[in-house]
């Protein structure tokens, strides 16, 4: 069975306002650049149509398929559960609100071709290129999280959380297998671990434009996120990222 070269794997909860344009898009891309890929959506147990939607999307593009999470499980869980599903040498993960253009992906792309385990998009590396920002109290609260979080985890990232990061199978099926933390704050775990096990990590600039629709509250989910790194040194004391893994064949996946 030939495999696809990329999956680019999209989480998505009540999304069926836009799921639609997301996939239009990203199905576009994947055509007009001559990619071999593979699009998983996952559905995070939605209240909406829109597992519907996706369904009947793929139904006429055989690059997609979904999965479906055994009820709402939080974005971290969606994540993992979508790349430990992909079949691709190559597998990426971008927000349904497309902030960053699936077109950046080649940056992505071409960071893992020249030898990167892991490539990462960074909004703050070349902040010329954010065409929507965020509004102010959202750039303050990104930022100081982010020190925090550079600080506590010792991550030498200008931009930990930007929704928009790729892997080499390996490198992903190592990482993802090892991740605890199931919701938003799932981002520095996975770097952390990355760090840890001695993956080669690189930013790439990519463009932003923020969507006022973003579910995130940085008041509660920001302290939720202070918890989750807690838990995160506390794992690392326990040695639970130092485990063996298992490989995951594709051709389990696909039976």
């Amino acid at each position: 069975m030939m495999y696809p070269a990329y999956s680019i794997v999209i989480p998505a909860y009540n999304e069926a306002a836009r799921i639609g344009k997301t996939l239009d898009s990203v199905v576009a891309c994947v055509r007009e650049r001559g990619w071999n890929a593979e699009v998983v959506v996952v559905d995070d147990g939605s209240r909406d149509r829109t597992a519907e939607l996706v369904r009947a999307f793929a139904g006429h593009h055989p690059e997609v398929r979904l999965l479906q999470n055994p009820g709402n499980r939080g974005k971290g869980y969606s994540v993992r559960n979508g790349i430990l599903h992909c079949l691709g040498e190559t597998v990426l993960f971008t927000d349904a609100d497309l902030s960053a253009p699936i077109a950046e992906a080649e940056g992505l792309f071409a960071a893992i071709a020249s030898g990167a385990d892991i490539a990462i998009g960074s909004r703050w590396l070349d902040r010329a290129r954010q065409t929507i920002r965020q509004p102010l109290y959202r750039q303050f609260f990104g930022r100081c999280f982010n020190a925090v979080t550079r600080f506590v985890m010792g991550l030498p990232f200008a931009d930990t959380q930007c929704g928009f990061k790729a892997f080499t199978r390996s490198a992903a099926q190592t990482v993802f297998q090892l991740q605890t933390i199931e919701r938003w704050g799932f981002d520095p775990e996975i770097l952390f671990i990355a760090l840890k096990r001695g993956y080669r990590i690189e930013e790439v600039p990519v463009s932003w434009a923020h969507d006022e629709r973003t579910r995130i509250s940085y008041l509660k989910d920001g302290m939720r996120m202070l918890e989750d790194i807690a838990i995160v040194r506390t794992n690392a004391l326990l040695g639970r990222y130092s485990k063996q893994i298992e490989r995951i064949h594709r051709s389990d996946l696909v039976r």
